[in-house]
Order: C-alpha cells, then sequence, then structure tokens
C-alpha cells in the first residue's frame, strides 16, 4: 500500500514537472519573462497588481515597504511603509536598477506570476516526495537520493530564475534553466521506474541506439532555444508585429534545426520499431511516434503559418515529453546501470 501509495504521488510529480515546462514556454512565447521585474516576488508583493493604475504612482495610497512602481520610465520600490503625498518624494523610494527592463502589461505579469507559482508548488511536491521516499531507505537508498539530487535542482532552478529575472533573459540561462527542467523529468521518472521495479531487456543495439537519440535530442532542443531567441530579438525589431516576416529573417541556426529534425525522427522511429521486432510493448515508444510527429506538424505550422503564438508553447511541450518517453524507453535497456 505505501509503495503503491508513493508511486501515484511520483506519477503527480511528474505531471507537475511538465505543467512547469509547458508554463515556461507559455512564458517565452507571449514575452513575459519580465512580467515580474523582480525576484522571488512580483513587484514587490506577493500578489502582483491586477491592473495598470496600481504599477504607477498615485497620492493618497499606503505603500508597503518594497512595492514597486513605475515613475519616469524607471522602476522604484518603496523603502519603507508609508502613506504617498501629493507629488513623488525620492526620499521614500529606492531605484532599481537591477536591470533597466519598464515595460509593464498585467497579462504578461500574470502569465509569470502563474510560472513562479507552479514552480513552487513543484518544489514543495517534490520536498514532500524527498520525506516520504526516506520510508523506503532500508530497501533502496537510490529512491532518496534521486529524490534528494531533485530538490536540489529545484533550488538551482529557483536561483538560475532569479539570474534570468536580474539579467533581463540572458539566452545562455534561458537554454540552461530549460535543460535543467528536463533533467528534473528524468530523475522523476526514474524514481517510478524504480519504484515499478521494471525488468529490463537485454539489448545492447537498443541500449546505445536509443541513448545516441537522447543525445541527439538534447542537442536538437538545444537548437531550438536559439531559434527561439532569434525570434525574440527579431520581433523585437519589428514592434512585434509582421510575424510573415519572421522565419525569413532567421539564420543557419534554423537550417541546421530543421534538418537536423529528420536525422532524430528516423533514429527514433528505427528504435520504435527495434522495440516491437523483440516484442516488447511500451507505451512510451507511442508516445514516442505521437510526439514525433506532433512535433513535425507544429514545426511546419509555425515555418509556414506566421508563427501562431499557440504552436510555439506545444512544440516546446511535445518535445519535452518526446524526450521523457524516449528516456523511459532507455531504461527499459538492459545495460543501464542507473536502477
Amino acid at each position: 500500500m505505501q509503495t503503491s501509495s508513493f508511486l501515484r504521488f511520483s506519477k503527480w510529480v511528474l505531471v507537475l514537472v511538465f505543467l512547469v515546462i509547458a508554463a515556461g514556454a507559455v512564458v517565452r512565447s507571449t514575452q513575459s519573462g519580465m512580467g515580474c521585474p523582480d525576484w522571488p516576488k512580483c513587484f514587490g508583493q506577493y500578489i502582483p497588481p491586477t491592473k495598470m493604475e496600481q504599477v504607477f504612482f498615485s497620492a493618497n495610497i499606503n505603500y508597503p515597504k518594497g512595492q514597486f512602481i513605475r515613475y519616469n520610465d524607471s522602476l522604484w520600490f518603496a523603502a519603507t511603509t508609508f502613506t504617498s503625498k501629493e507629488n513623488f518624494d525620492r526620499t521614500n523610494w529606492q531605484h532599481y536598477n537591477k536591470h533597466g527592463y519598464t515595460k509593464i502589461v498585467i497579462y504578461q505579469t500574470w502569465i509569470e506570476y502563474i510560472n513562479r507559482l507552479l514552480g513552487a508548488l513543484l518544489g514543495i511536491f517534490l520536498l514532500i516526495q524527498l520525506l516520504w521516499s526516506l520510508k523506503f531507505w532500508s530497501t533502496n537508498k537510490k529512491i532518496s537520493g534521486l529524490c534528494f539530487a531533485n530538490v536540489l535542482l529545484t533550488g538551482f532552478q529557483a536561483w538560475l530564475g532569479k539570474t534570468v529575472v536580474d539579467t533581463n533573459l540572458a539566452g545562455v540561462k534561458i537554454t540552461t534553466h530549460l535543460l535543467v527542467a528536463l533533467l528534473i523529468a528524468a530523475i522523476a521518472l526514474t524514481v517510478i521506474y524504480i519504484v515499478k521495479q521494471t525488468k529490463k531487456v537485454p539489448t545492447k543495439k537498443l541500449y546505445w541506439l536509443t541513448l545516441v537519440g537522447l543525445l541527439l535530442l538534447t542537442l536538437q532542443i538545444i537548437l531550438g532555444t536559439q531559434v527561439r531567441e532569434q525570434i525574440d530579438e527579431i520581433s523585437k525589431t519589428l514592434a512585434y508585429g509582421g510575424r510573415d516576416r519572421w522565419v525569413d529573417k532567421l539564420d543557419y541556426v534554423f537550417l541546421i534545426h530543421r534538418s537536423f529534425s529528420l536525422l532524430v525522427t528516423a533514429i527514433f522511429l528505427y528504435v520504435v520499431y527495434g522495440f516491437k521486432k523483440i516484442g516488447l510493448k511500451l507505451f512510451s515508444n507511442t508516445l514516442i511516434v505521437v510526439c514525433l510527429f506532433a512535433v513535425i506538424i507544429l514545426g511546419i505550422v509555425m515555418a509556414y503559418f506566421d508563427m501562431p503564438a499557440i504552436a510555439q508553447p506545444l512544440h516546446l511541450l511535445f518535445s519535452s515529453v518526446l524526450f521523457v518517453a524516449a528516456f523511459y524507453s532507455w531504461l527499459n535497456t538492459g545495460l543501464n546501470k542507473s536502477a
């Protein structure tokens, strides 16, 4: 009973990881990464503003210490709790100079805020999972070790999220943020695999082929983040309009990313065929096929139908599910030493 309950909870942890990845993709596609200009709070508060009037200076308002406002195209935060007078008094405020981003759009603020809430919820779930896993310490220490690793990685993600905001969405850090999220998902899945006590299939060929596919898929995801960074810059120069011109302005990285997808697709289709040939039916292999075609279709939609906003987070979400599904198939091969 204890094992089955822990297994169900661990599956919910994995679902939550995907929700966080999906939320991050929505943040990126809607340019909401700086929706909250500070961290860990949002505009210096635990609940961000719901209307623009709350963001600008007003007279006779009780401002709690730390609350952010925008004044003269700059961000300021209250140095102490006070009630404002008719005019802006700089002695009550401190200038926020960690970055120069001052654009404020309320819906972007809430998209980023929800993303942070999901991340915090994931951290709580992972901590509960770690404490729960200690019950398995006497029989399998790997379970607690992996859960502890995920708690540490989530803490690292929180710190990285702060630096992403402080550096105004530095590209390398955003890419690292995604890769660490995929690592957390892989570890969460490994915990599920160990608890289920699934028997491995001794197949050296599939072991190495799936591993190569995973490495190439990781590279493909990194290339995708580089394309996304270019899209961010292109959209900014076009004032976030002219979507029909975005793809035309991409450089060789996009061409490599598009062509490389054929190799990744071929490898994973052969992996699925290999599992079928030896008679091993895995739901993860079905997911691989579904995700491969979903990613390809969404890529075509973005390339030829003016980069619709909804297609971008879906493209990343299916890519992430593909990675985790392929990782689970790899876990089932006989040479894997991690479980």
